[in-house]
C-alpha cells in the first residue's frame, strides 16, 4: 500500500485490510473482488491484484510462510528490487540496499547526484551509492533511519537541513543546491481524454459492470463507459432500453498519473429494470451495496454526490 501512496492515506485502509485479512491464508482464500473492495479509493489497483496473487503463491508454494531468499521474494507479483531488499533488511536483518522514492532524494542530495532519479542512468548511480554506503552491522536500523530521514527531514520542499544528522557531509547543502537536487520530473503536456458514463438507475438501485482484469480499473465494478456521448446513446438504443427520465450531469476531471480523464455522466432512470442490462458481468446494487463494492474513485465520488443531493446537503 505504501508504494506510491503516503502513510497518512494508507493507515485507515491498512487497518481495515488486516482486520478482514489477518494473515496470508485469509488473504489467499478471499476473492479478488473482496480484495479490491478493500482497496477501492487507494488507486493503482494492480498493487491489490498483485498482493492477492502473491498471497496465493505463498500459500501454495511456501506453505503459508513468507520466503526468506531475496530471489524468491522478487519473483512474487508486484515486488521489485527495492521492496524485496526492504523486506530482507527489516524482517531478516540481511544486508541489502533499498532505493525507494524518499531514499533516492536523500542519496541524491547527500552525494550531489543531479538529474531526475527515475532516469535509468541517474538511478544506477543512486544504486551504486546505496550499496556503497551500507553499514556492515545494524542494517535494519540503518534502513529504517534512512527512510525516516527522507520522510521527515530531507523532504521535497524546504528540507529541514538544520535537523539533519548528516548535514556536514551533504554536497547539495554545501553547494546550496537542495532546491535543485534531485531534479523534478521533466515537464510535458498531460494528455487529456474524454469519457461518458451511463448512470443507470431504478429507484435506489444502480447498474454496474465489471471491468476487464487488465488496464485501468481492472477488475473493478464501474458504470458503463463510452468514448463519446453518441456511442453511449447508441448502446442504449441498441439494447432496447426505455427511460422514464434522464439528464446530463456536470462534467468533472479525474487525474491519473499519465493523463486527465474528463467524465460526463448521463443519469438515466427506469420504471422497470431493463432485462438487456442484466448481462453477464453486470449487476444491479442499491446505493449502500454499490459503495461497498470494489468501485473506482470517480464512481464513488458520483454516488456520494447523489446521496448528498438526495439528503439536500
Amino acid at each position: 500500500m505504501l508504494q506510491q501512496t503516503q502513510v497518512a492515506t494508507v493507515i485507515p485502509y491498512y487497518l481495515r485490510f488486516i482486520e478482514s485479512f489477518p494473515d496470508v491464508t485469509a488473504l489467499a482464500a478471499a476473492s479478488e473482488e473482496q480484495v479490491l473492495a478493500h482497496w477501492s479509493g487507494l488507486g493503482y489497483y494492480a498493487r491489490g491484484r498483485n498482493l492477492h496473487r502473491a498471497a496465493r503463491i505463498i500459500v501454495a508454494r511456501y506453505q503459508g510462510e513468507f520466503p526468506q531468499e531475496i530471489a524468491d521474494i522478487q519473483e512474487l507479483p508486484g515486488i521489485g528490487r527495492s521492496t524485496a531488499a526492504a523486506v530482507c533488511s527489516l524482517a531478516y536483518h540481511e544486508r541489502h540496499a533499498i532505493l525507494d522514492g524518499n531514499v533516492k532524494r536523500v542519496l541524491a542530495r547527500y552525494c550531489g547526484i543531479e538529474g531526475w532519479p527515475v532516469n535509468r542512468e541517474v538511478e544506477e548511480k543512486l544504486w551504486q551509492q546505496a550499496e556503497a554506503l551500507m553499514p556492515q552491522q545494524d542494517v535494519a536500523l540503518y534502513t529504517q533511519a534512512l527512510m525516516d530521514l527522507g520522510t521527515a527531514v530531507c523532504i521535497r520542499s524546504r528540507p529541514k537541513c538544520a535537523a539533519c544528522p548528516v548535514q556536514a557531509d551533504c554536497i547539495a547543502l554545501e553547494t546550496n543546491r537542495t532546491a535543485e537536487i534531485p531534479a523534478a520530473r521533466p515537464r510535458k503536456v498531460m494528455p487529456e481524454k474524454h469519457a461518458t458514463f451511463l448512470l443507470l438507475m431504478h429507484g435506489n438501485d444502480i447498474f454496474l459492470e465489471r471491468r476487464p482484469g487488465s488496464g485501468i480499473w481492472g477488475g473493478l465494478w464501474c458504470l458503463p463507459q463510452f468514448d463519446t456521448e453518441i456511442a453511449a446513446r447508441e448502446w442504449f438504443v441498441r439494447n432496447g432500453m426505455e427511460a422514464t427520465a434522464g439528464e446530463r450531469l456536470k462534467t468533472f476531471v479525474h487525474t491519473f498519473t499519465h493523463f486527465k480523464l474528463h467524465i460526463t455522466p448521463l443519469r438515466v432512470e427506469f420504471a422497470h429494470k431493463p432485462r438487456r442490462a442484466a448481462q453477464p458481468g453486470g449487476v444491479w446494487l442499491d446505493m449502500t451495496g454499490a459503495l461497498g463494492a470494489a468501485i473506482p474513485t470517480p464512481v464513488r465520488s458520483m454516488l456520494l454526490g447523489l446521496i448528498r443531493a438526495q439528503a439536500g446537503v
